[in-house]
């Protein structure tokens, strides 16, 4: 009998087949796999691994194909830090995720170049290029797996699955899954969802081991990508509304605290050594506009707004906000959360988050958005029973979205007379057309 966990297994598969294939079937010239922001990460791995430091300047003049300054790319031997180290805008989290299949492949390579079966890996070599869009897969779909097993826990197995499901492959999740899944979303969605599934599952739990424990994992999720550092919000909030002496209080917050700076003490190291102390902002203090924020364009824009982009998620916060009604416990934690993630997205210089699909930095989120949307997916069943109601909603939105995706796609790949880019006008009605203009050239 198909499982709503089999389903989702399913789905991560054929996204992991779709993937490799597109490598194999469509490989760069130059051999190269890892891109754009995926180039900043994989660049710390293979230094770490090969070289043991974190002098990136070789990594970055391998993978762009440079040997010296190029007007371009002089910031690689030119924008050094004052510890004499080229900058690394990136968290090391998704370096260190990678690692365990990094170090498998650079084995199997090792025993096979010793067979004569090939070359001796050097840290670029295809196969570890394809790690972190593997792990990127893998990750995501375990983040789907664990969100759906936290999901039942207030909602009936199907309600969970096709709210998982729509929250995935209705949003920009699935770009971040299949065509970008060598970013650090990927890896940030799987954290978040540990760590939202540990919280609902420990939260009546009021032991200092629980608040270790949530202090960790919220170590872990910042370790993924720095502004996930708000989580440790909730057990401060968990913590401070326990029934127990201020002296347990106290106890908790701070082994809360001890807990998710020993998580996060691998990026303070990298830090201290490139940049000489252990916290910074790497992109410099104006990165941050704490008092000029954008809340609405962030949601709202066409620029990568999170809804205009991804309207389904608008379900999801209507399945949130119902679900904090009848669990009036979570409201707290979760206004915190929502609205101080919201604040931090829309105070970044670059709110819209530079090139991307859909409003990447709310990615972190999923795990909470599938629980809404699968909160509102319960909640429409019963209103009727119908599957073509509370289904075929979700599946709209997954339909609408791929469209969206296929239409940004061909725009990246130079279609643009087929597929301008999503936005204006264009972002809400073009993907209609956009098909129809490919298979017209594909059989001209």
């Amino acid at each position: 009998m198909t499982t709503p966990p089999r389903i989702i297994a399913g789905v991560g598969l054929l996204l992991l087949v779709t993937y490799l294939g597109a490598m194999v079937l469509f490989p760069k010239p130059d051999g190269r796999v890892v891109f754009g922001d995926a180039t900043h990460y994989f660049v710390q791995l293979r230094s770490l691994v090969y070289d043991r430091d974190v002098h990136f300047t070789n990594e970055y003049a391998r993978l762009y194909g440079v040997d010296g300054p190029l007007p371009e790319l002089e910031w690689i031997f030119t924008d050094l830090t004052p510890t004499g180290y080229v900058r690394n805008y990136m968290p090391v989290g998704p370096a260190l995720l990678w690692a365990p299949l990094f170090l498998l492949f650079s084995g199997v390579q090792l025993a096979a170049s010793r067979l004569g079966l090939a070359s001796r890996p050097d840290g670029f070599d295809w196969p570890l290029q394809l790690v972190p869009g593997i792990t990127g897969v893998l990750a995501a779909t375990a983040a789907a797996l664990i969100t759906w097993r936290m999901t039942r826990r207030l909602v009936d197995d199907w309600s969970a699955l096709v709210g998982v499901l729509g929250a995935w492959l209705g949003s920009h999740a699935i770009y971040y899954s299949l065509v970008s899944p060598s970013y650090s979303h990927a890896p940030s969605m799987l954290t978040g969802a540990v760590f939202f599934s540990t919280w609902l599952s420990t939260r009546h739990t009021q032991s200092v081991r629980t608040a270790i424990l949530l202090g960790g994992l919220a170590g872990l999720c910042a370790l993924m990508r720095w502004q996930d550092a708000i989580f440790a919000l909730v057990p401060a909030i968990e913590v401070l509304g326990w029934r127990a002496p201020i002296r347990t209080r106290v106890a908790a917050l701070a082994a809360a605290g001890a807990a998710f700076l020993v998580v996060f003490s691998p990026q303070m190291a990298v830090w201290h050594v490139i940049y000489g102390q252990p916290l910074a902002i790497p992109q410099g203090p104006s990165f941050m506009q704490w008092t000029s924020p954008h809340p609405i364009a962030v949601l709202f824009s066409d620029n990568h707004g999170l809804f205009s982009w991804a309207p389904v998620l608008l379900l999801s916060c209507a399945g949130l906000f119902a679900a904090a009604r009848r669990e009036p416990a979570w409201r707290l934690p979760l206004a915190v959360v929502l609205l101080v993630s919201w604040y931090v997205n829309a105070a970044v210089a670059d709110w819209w988050a530079g090139e991307a699909y859909g409003a990447r930095r709310f990615l972190s989120l999923f795990p909470l958005f599938a629980l809404g949307l699968s909160v509102w997916v319960a909640r429409a069943a019963a209103w009727t029973r119908l599957w073509l109601v509370r289904g075929g909603t979700v599946g709209t939105f997954i339909v609408l979205n791929g469209l969206l995706l296929l239409q940004y796609q061909l725009f990246m790949k130079g279609l643009r007379d087929i597929a301008p880019y999503p936005a204006g006008l264009a972002l809400w009605l073009d993907r209609f057309v956009v098909p129809f203009r490919l298979l017209r050239w594909l059989f001209e």
